[in-house]
């Protein structure tokens, strides 16, 4: 607390340096309001820090957001703009004013001229965010774009892109920058690169995407696998097995493995002597991915069967939002498990062709800086990982929402029952209700239970997100009742509707404590805003996940037999002593091991990250580059040759030339008889004339410089690019693998790193050679208009 009000006083004092310019701005007329921004780019040039900028400039855009919007920044939003500029996560209330709070920030690093970006949950918000505060933006001269489209069905081209990142400041989403950034890393030409190096951006809910997202990667797919016929099989065979007999399941580590009575039932139902055998590995793989589909993937709590289109389809859940994972699927062949579980068509099994996490793609970033209503019970893993503080930033007007303690229920139905009671003891009042659910399952029983009492309500899920801002924007008026997953509403204010005050105010109902306390948070967040009066409450019972996953081992002896009928006449409260901070300790030990899980994940990615900055660093050259490349290329050459030559044995004639055949020329001359097959130096020779006079070929025929050095740049990038992919994908099922070894005497860890750092030496030797064969055995043609066309063996 007391570090806090210290960096409250600074802030403060920076603020009073704002105010002081405040009457000047005022007295500016328009013109003279958008020449400050000419002005402080040349005061930048001249060799002034933005952060001797920052009071006059913050002042500016002040007096900017009033006359374009009417608009004019609280004292308590220049703090938390000066928290973001710093670099830091700036902890604001809901409705505090955040998306206004950022003009200040990005203007200011906007005036460097190397980009300023702002990233949001959705596309949703980072359009309305766009347009509403984008005419600030451009009133003061600086130009604004959205890398997102509302028709997510349509894609942007490079060219539409490139004009985009170009742009002063960018509104975009995690997911969307993320897979820009992929996607440019796979291009083969300038004209197809649109991103500038990443300089500043601010990420609104930054715990939701750096920490909750942390364990779901950004992964393109490509390169189809040939597609197996196991996935139907082993779903038919895991439905007869029997829990606790044929297989085990570990609901706090979340693993599920065959008992020997599960394997011998295997064997049987597949007709083999030994399931384990090395010739059954696929047989073992799919037989695990079919169990795993059925035991820790469960239906509207990690995925949804969306009907649509030609065909349903299985899309993923984010849980601690329950928003939908579009563009994600698991890979390893999960994802087709799990399809093959709900009887939906098959998609193609993939492999990875690019992958980042959101911690290693915005730590390409120079500065990162944040906006959430709940970091602080975070700071240290932000410490920790990313350098950054959390600094709570007062709110305008005192929070005066009642947050009620929690009401505790044995068993399910009881809790349900008596939530249902308090839901129609305000409706009876008029205050309007947001209901918050752990999952979509539980938001359709709650929907159901509230028609069956005639309460008329909006339903708000991963189903049917389409209406989310409107349905939330709406649900603080009068006798409004609003069913919702915890997605709902991050980023749309509760205004109260006429008369709400007075009764109260806004009234949330928590139907379980969510396995992360900052979502709890957020959802009581969505009452009381600026000063408005409001309620929250949440109802808990000992059979909620949260309980039964990471609650006291007594909790499981302490469970009974019951009726519904029981329930409904009389749910009892848990009042003792030992309840009272039940769900608060399950809470504690559920974030202690996602931290340690998120640490894993960024620990594992570690070496991915290397070999990505130095592949990719290593294509951008190659793309960027001028000047010939004929060195690198006689180099590549001589050392594959030597390799050849030196390392490789030929037990006759027509074994070297099917090796010319295959890896040199089409067109070589058979090896004359009286050749001498025991001579590297011969064999060297040999294979060095063929490649020279194939390289010469293609010079001849292409009879320009330029065009031959882009021909053998195409080709060298074509080499890096499908031996990437393949240890992309490597990486990837290589972590599967070694991540469930719990049970090892290893160090799963130090084996990745061992295994990763073996397969990116290995892949550099096959990348040589694919260069090699690129260079000397594709075919060149010419098209109708002239163009190149190579063909690649």
């Amino acid at each position: 607390m007391i570090k806090n009000s210290f960096q409250i006083r600074r802030l403060q004092a920076i603020v009073h340096q704002v105010n002081a310019f405040e009457k000047e701005m005022a007295s500016l007329s328009d013109a003279a309001l958008q020449a400050k921004t000419k002005e402080f780019k040349e005061r930048l040039a001249e060799g002034e820090s933005l952060d001797e900028l920052l009071p006059e400039a913050y002042a500016a855009v002040r007096e900017a957001d009033r006359r374009v919007l009417g608009m004019f920044p609280y004292e308590v939003q220049v703090m938390g703009a000066v928290v973001l500029h710093q670099g830091n996560v700036a902890e604001m209330a809901t409705g505090e004013g955040k998306t206004l709070t950022a003009t200040m920030p990005l203007y200011l690093n906007a005036l460097t001229g190397q980009g300023a970006l702002l990233v949001t949950t959705n596309s949703y918000l980072a359009l309305r965010d766009a347009e509403e505060m984008g005419r600030v933006y451009r009133f003061l001269g600086l130009s604004i774009e959205t890398a997102v489209l509302a028709d997510e069905s349509k894609e942007l081209t490079p060219e539409r892109k490139r004009e985009i990142y170009q742009a002063d400041i960018v509104y975009t989403t995690n997911s969307a920058l993320g897979f820009d950034y992929l996607i440019e890393n796979l291009a083969d030409t300038k004209a197809s690169q649109y991103l500038r190096p990443f300089h500043y951006v601010i990420i609104d809910e930054i715990d939701s995407i750096l920490l909750d997202s942390a364990q779901t990667p950004l992964i393109i797919s490509g390169a189809p696998r040939v597609q197996s016929n196991f996935y139907g099989i082993m779903d038919t065979f895991v439905t007869t097995l029997k829990e606790g007999e044929d297989y085990k399941y570990d609901d706090e580590k979340n693993e599920v493995w065959m008992t020997l009575k599960g394997i011998r039932a295997a064997e049987s139902f597949l007709d083999l002597q030994h399931l384990f055998a090395k010739e059954n590995q696929e047989i073992v793989r799919h037989l695990n991915l079919a169990l795993r589909a059925h035991k820790l993937y469960k239906k509207d709590k990690d995925y949804v069967v969306r009907e649509g289109g030609k065909e349903a389809e299985v899309v993923l859940l984010d849980r601690s939002t329950g928003r939908l994972l579009e563009m994600t699927r698991l890979q390893g062949g999960q994802h087709q498990a799990i399809e093959a579980k709900e009887g939906v068509s098959l998609t193609q099994e993939t492999r990875a062709m690019a992958s980042i996490t959101y911690q290693n793609l915005f730590k390409l970033f120079r500065k990162i800086a944040g906006m959430t209503g709940t970091g602080k019970v975070v700071e240290r893993e932000f410490m920790e990982t990313y350098s950054m503080a959390v600094i709570k930033i007062p709110t305008n007007r005192k929070v005066i929402r009642q947050d009620l303690p929690d009401q505790l229920y044995q068993t399910l139905p009881e809790k349900v029952f008596a939530s249902l009671d308090e839901v129609k003891h305000y409706h009876a009042k008029g205050n309007p209700l947001l209901i918050f659910t752990g999952s979509v399952e539980m938001s359709e029983i709650y929907s159901s239970l509230l028609l069956r009492e005639g309460i008329a309500h909006n339903l708000l899920n991963a189903n049917n997100a389409a209406r989310e801002a409107q349905i939330i924007a709406e649900s603080g008026q009068k006798g409004a009742v609003t069913v919702a997953t915890s997605m709902a509403g991050r980023g749309t204010d509760i205004k109260l509707g006429a008369g709400v005050a007075e009764l109260g105010g806004l009234v949330v109902i928590g139907t379980e404590r969510i396995e992360n306390q900052r979502i709890d948070l957020q959802i009581r967040g969505r009452s009381g805003r600026q000063g408005d009066p409001g309620i929250s409450k949440f109802f808990v019972s000992l059979e909620d996940d949260l309980l039964k996953k990471w609650g006291p081992d007594w909790l499981k002896t302490f469970y009974r037999d019951y009726s519904v009928d029981e329930v409904q006449l009389q749910p009892t409260q848990l009042r003792g002593r030992r309840f009272r901070s039940l769900a608060a300790k399950a809470q504690r030990a559920s974030e202690s091991a996602a931290k340690l899980s998120r640490q894993l994940t960024l620990d594992f990615a570690q070496s991915m990250k290397i070999q990505r900055q130095l592949t990719y660093a290593e294509r951008d050259r190659l793309i960027q580059a001028e000047e010939r490349i004929d060195q690198e290329i006689e180099q590549v050459l001589s050392q594959v040759i030597h390799q050849a030559a030196y390392e490789r044995s030929y037990a006759s004639r027509a074994d070297l030339y099917r090796y010319i055949l295959d890896h040199f020329s089409y067109h070589a001359e058979r090896i004359s008889y009286d050749f001498d097959l025991y001579s590297p130096e011969k064999i060297e020779q040999l294979l060095l004339g063929i490649a020279r006079e194939e390289l010469q070929a293609k010079k001849d025929y292409l009879r320009s410089d330029k065009l031959f050095t882009d021909f053998q740049r195409i080709c060298v990038l074509k080499a890096i690019d499908e031996n990437w992919i393949e240890q992309v994908d490597y990486l990837q099922q290589l972590k599967t693998a070694l991540s469930g070894q719990h049970f090892s005497m290893k160090n799963p860890l130090v084996e990745y790193y061992q295994e990763a750092y073996d397969g990116f030496e290995y892949m550099k030797e096959r990348m040589k050679q694919q260069m090699v064969k690129n260079l000397l055995m594709s075919e060149l043609a010419l098209n109708p208009k002239g163009e190149v066309i190579t063909y690649f063996p």
